[in-house]
């Protein structure tokens, strides 16, 4: 097939990278390490503003500071325990490309990438077209928020955004709000509504709950002390399907705490099972609330029980469980009227979607998805970096994305020799 590449001579590089986030900046500093030219691709014009623009105001990490370990650049701040907040996020990756000078071209997109013989090619919105050996995609799967198509149901008098455009209470209009989608993002977005006494509506979905604390320590410290962190995707009992699940709702907001929606119910705030469907401003529910509820709730009973056995097995000394717990389910509704509950805007906590659709190359399933072998994917020379459970819970967090940078520089270190021998051999036969 013809392509629009430029037909002026391209700028070569060994390898490109696409994206100049954790995961891009991590492979970069593991590629300079190694000595590898590269060029990193990145579309905004900063470091780090998915994190400052496309998140709410009182965002933060529900991971503790001592996990974020980008290679190179651990943190050394006076709060392991800690969350980041959303402007310590940004400083944080901002100081990581001045500590290093990374490669980066901002501002560019690429908008065309194939692969012609053993040479891909990339075609930047600038109409600039770029050329490389091997290509990693560090740019995610988050890409277009996934908004259901039962908005249409809802009168256009009620303002309705996406939680990546989700800023805090007073950016939304007077009255009442509803929340549709209980991952850490709904859930968050919820309490945040909530501690600012707005009347909040919350369709709760089949997501898993975690406690902060157990038995006087942060449960992520548990779980590393437990080796949990070390567990690979193919040891994990949900195998192929981890990459998938839905996250554990908590947070790191004040400190941290527990995000328990039976509480939240004791103190006012409105739930509902699943949405079924949205028609003539009236939302039509399933009857699944309290299934939901008790699914959130096993989650973190399982990994409070797994704590303790680790506690008894190792006769380790802690104070009781201070954790508040509920059995508290409200009353089930089937349908509600938005406009007689004085509903003026909701927020779809729905996720992404992947958009791969500048991609010419057969590495994606029929859902979008990425196909890769820990970041290896069916055609040699292209990689990913920083997904979900690409290898472990933390590939696709700052914690341990550094080490399958590492993992593939060195595959990408191995296949940059092979190139060289090959092109020594040509031009000794051409000699």
């Amino acid at each position: 097939m013809s392509t629009p590449f430029n037909t002026h001579e391209p700028k070569h590089y060994p390898v490109v990278v696409i994206g100049a986030g954790q995961a891009g900046m991590s492979m970069s500093y593991c590629l300079l390490q190694k000595g590898i030219n590269h060029l990193v691709i990145e579309r905004n014009k900063c470091v780090g503003r998915p994190w400052d623009e496309e998140r709410w105001d009182t965002f933060c990490l529900v991971t503790p500071n001592w996990q974020c370990q980008l290679p190179g650049h651990h943190y050394s701040g006076n709060d392991p325990d800690g969350f980041m907040l959303k402007n310590e996020i940004v400083d944080y990756l901002n100081e990581y490309n001045e500590k290093y000078n990374f490669p980066i071209m901002f501002g560019t997109q690429v908008t065309l990438l194939e692969k012609h013989d053993d040479t891909f090619f990339l075609e930047t919105n600038s109409k600039q077209t770029i050329t490389a050996d091997q290509v990693v995609f560090a740019c995610g799967t988050y890409h277009k928020p996934n908004i259901l198509p039962f908005h249409k149901g809802i009168n256009k008098d009620v303002v309705q955004i996406h939680s990546r455009d989700y800023k805090n209470p007073n950016s939304l209009p007077e009255g009442e709000v509803l929340v549709i989608g209980t991952g850490q993002s709904g859930c968050q977005i919820a309490e945040d509504l909530h501690l600012a006494n707005r009347e909040v509506h919350l369709c709760v979905g089949p997501a898993p709950r975690v406690n902060r604390r157990y038995r006087g320590k942060d449960v992520v410290s548990w779980l590393e002390q437990m080796g949990y962190y070390k567990t690979t995707i193919d040891n994990h009992p949900d195998g192929a399907r981890a990459p998938f699940s839905t996250n554990h709702y908590v947070t790191g907001r004040d400190g941290g705490r527990d995000l328990n929606l039976r509480v939240f119910a004791e103190q006012g705030m409105t739930l509902y099972g699943m949405l079924n469907d949205i028609k003539d401003n009236t939302l039509y529910l399933k009857q699944d609330l309290k299934e939901h509820l008790d699914y959130a709730d096993n989650a973190a009973k399982r990994i409070r029980e797994s704590i303790e056995s680790y506690i008894q097995e190792n006769n380790i000394q802690a104070p009781v469980d201070s954790n508040r717990h509920s059995d508290y389910t409200p009353e089930y509704e089937s349908e509600i009227s938005i406009e007689d509950n004085a509903i003026t805007s909701v927020v779809w906590a729905t996720g992404f979607k992947p958009a791969f659709d500048w991609v010419n190359l057969p590495i994606f399933s029929e859902k979008g998805n990425p196909m890769h072998k820990r970041g290896i994917s069916p055609v040699d020379g292209a990689y990913f970096l920083g997904l979900n459970w690409m290898h472990t819970w933390g590939s696709g967090r700052f914690y341990q994305v550094g080490k399958d940078a590492d993992y593939l520089s060195e595959t990408i270190l191995n296949k940059a020799k092979k190139l060289t021998t090959a092109k020594q051999h040509a031009e000794t036969l051409e000699f």
